[in-house]
């Protein structure tokens, strides 16, 4: 069986990183794998080791252009499916490429937000099986009218080999971003972007440094909306001095053990890497009740669960978790467990696997 994998993503976080993973798994099988990926981007030297790399322009959904480098590149490798990891383009023309060249096509989609129906009810005609990689996402497109048949859900993974608990980093944590030695630190990774709930946060803060004036939040990430954060907080003398944007780091597996606590007041998400790797360095995790973050975060067992906008219900979860160490450990302690059982990268390359296999046996039949 030979793969060609489409990811349209220039930086190794999020879905790119799941392709490498997946890739990985896929050869230890002895499955083939092609990657078109764009020139200069992370996962072109990433895959190099597991996939047949052919790097080329991919500049969006306007690029008309990428329909035939992509045509030309099934033509030159014969693969059996195509899989399409990322949109930016890669979703359209690889789906369209596929179809005039008679090779079945696999879409993961790894986003909860809604579609305009007209653009549901062209394109994802186009794909003859769409993974999602959370549940959540799955309702989102059923309730959009994508045929069940075509629906496969196959959880995102961690690495929980890199991703594990260690106190030792706590230390480490304090020192590197020069916090007081009986902080308890409040970790948030996401983009800066509305939807990830930053203004909720901080509108929560007062009252939960007001009740635990100990506690510190590292704001992880770029975006957008990283400037009005900024803003926010150096107009504030009491966020100043207990919020830092930490801007994006590529070492949160040191990072992660040394949180007391991940919070993630999402409106929107697919499922959340972020918060599988928290969960699998054992840290308790508050997030939003949407999309996908309740498959990960469990209420009462591996964290809470607010809901997404409410300062009142944000400042009630996060003093809570505070208040009590020995909840904190017992929350991260399930949070690891859950990783291990559910959301291990074997389980995901197997759940994959076993689309391709299902597509191929239907297809000859």
């Amino acid at each position: 069986m030979k793969i060609l994998h489409v990811e349209a993503g220039m930086h190794l976080y999020g879905g790119a990183l799941q392709v490498v993973f997946l890739m990985r798994g896929l050869e230890a099988q002895g499955i083939e794998n092609v990657l078109a990926c764009p020139s200069g981007s992370a996962i072109a030297v990433a895959g190099a080791d597991h996939a047949e790399v052919h790097a080329m322009p991919m500049k969006g959904d306007a690029d008309l252009g990428l329909l035939g480098r992509l045509r030309q590149l099934i033509r030159q490798t014969h693969p059996d499916i195509i899989h399409l990891h990322s949109r930016r383009g890669a979703d359209l023309w690889g789906a369209l490429a596929g179809k005039l060249e008679g090779i079945p096509v696999v879409l993961s989609r790894r986003v909860d937000n809604p579609e305009h129906p007209l653009i549901v009810k062209l394109k994802y005609r186009l794909y003859d099986r769409v993974i999602t990689i959370s549940d959540g996402i799955r309702q989102v497109l059923r309730a959009e009218g994508v045929p069940e048949r075509k629906l496969r859900l196959v959880h995102s993974s961690v690495d929980t080999e890199q991703y594990h608990p260690d106190p030792t980093q706590r230390a480490w944590l304090r020192q590197t971003f020069h916090l007081p030695d009986q902080a308890l630190t409040v970790g948030m990774v996401a983009q800066f972007i509305p939807r990830k709930g930053h203004q909720t946060l901080l509108e929560a803060l007062p009252a939960v440094l007001a009740a635990h004036p100990q506690a510190h939040v590292l704001l992880f990430g770029q975006g957008p909306e990283f400037d009005r954060v900024q803003s926010v907080v150096q107009s504030s003398a009491l966020l100043k001095a207990h919020v830092q944007l930490a801007g994006f780091r590529n070492d949160l597996h040191r990072i992660l053990p040394g949180l007391d606590l991940l919070v993630h007041p999402a409106f929107m998400e697919g499922l959340g890497v972020s918060l599988l790797q928290a969960a699998a360095c054992g840290v308790p995790i508050i997030g939003g009740r949407a999309g996908g973050i309740p498959e990960v975060v469990h209420q009462g067992r591996n964290g809470l669960l607010m809901t997404p906008g409410n300062t009142t219900e944000l400042t009630q979860a996060l003093t809570q978790l505070l208040a009590s160490s020995a909840e904190r450990s017992r929350m991260g302690q399930a949070g690891r467990e859950l990783v291990e059982s559910t959301f291990s990268i074997g389980a995901m390359i197997q759940g994959n696997r076993r689309c391709y296999e299902e597509l191929l046996t239907t297809r000859h039949a």
